[in-house]
């Protein structure tokens, strides 16, 4: 796996040196970064911005790319051991997917579960600084039967959708093992989905304003989930 952008490379080299294989720059260094890089021995290569470009596919490397070994997906039902999860539905923004991966990793969620089509995982590592690398992630095709699964196992889910019939998130009492549901960034969640879960939860907000960026709404609900 090709990984971008300094701050990834250096979550690397910081906290797993052993998962290089390779480095590989565009750019002259500053003198710490390049002692950094060095003192870990591996292959270095100098790529012209192109050759960086066409490896990055288009992504900002910042002169900084290494290949790594694969991000190992885990398995649905190690979730079933954890307390807080957050479950995604459709979300297609890298961007958006790595601020909610470093809120979680901040937060201290045990994971992350995405629903839908596949993801780039080499692009949403770099918006989340490397905290994905720290955080357990999982896909599912089928949202409605993983409710229903991990209901089983005593979870509770909190679908995130400003409706009148959604608790403020200042006055929700969270269940030990939750799960925080968050809808894509266009179409937000389903009524099916909506249903599925044991509540709604909206964010309290003192001016009237329609909706925030999912990875904002994610680190104020998150944050609440976790420090009731």
């Amino acid at each position: 796996m090709i990984i971008y952008g300094k701050q990834v490379l250096m979550h690397y080299i910081i906290k797993h040196p052993e998962k290089i294989e390779e480095i590989y720059l565009a750019k002259d260094l500053d003198k710490d970064s390049f002692r950094q890089i060095t003192k870990l021995g591996k292959k270095i290569h100098k790529l012209d911005f192109i050759k960086a470009q066409a490896m990055a596919k288009g992504g900002n490397h910042q002169g900084y790319l290494a290949k790594v070994s694969e991000y190992e997906l885990a398995n649905i039902n190690e979730f079933k051991k954890f307390e807080k999860i957050v479950l995604l539905h459709e979300l297609s923004d890298v961007g958006n997917i790595g601020s909610i991966a470093r809120s979680a990793y901040a937060l201290g969620f045990d994971g992350i579960i995405h629903s839908g089509n596949n993801i780039n995982i080499e692009a949403v590592m770099r918006s989340s600084a490397g905290a994905l690398l720290e955080l357990k992630l999982a896909f599912t095709k089928d949202i409605l039967s993983l409710v229903n699964e991990f209901k089983q196992v005593g979870f509770s889910f909190y679908a995130a959708n400003n409706s009148e019939n959604a608790k403020e998130h200042n006055k929700i009492k969270y269940a030990t093992k939750s799960v925080l549901v968050m809808g894509s960034e266009g179409n937000g969640l389903s009524s099916k989905i909506i249903k599925s879960c044991n509540e709604e939860v909206k964010i309290t907000m003192k001016n009237n304003f329609d909706s925030l960026n999912v990875s904002n709404a994610f680190a104020i609900l998150g944050d609440r989930m976790i420090n009731e």
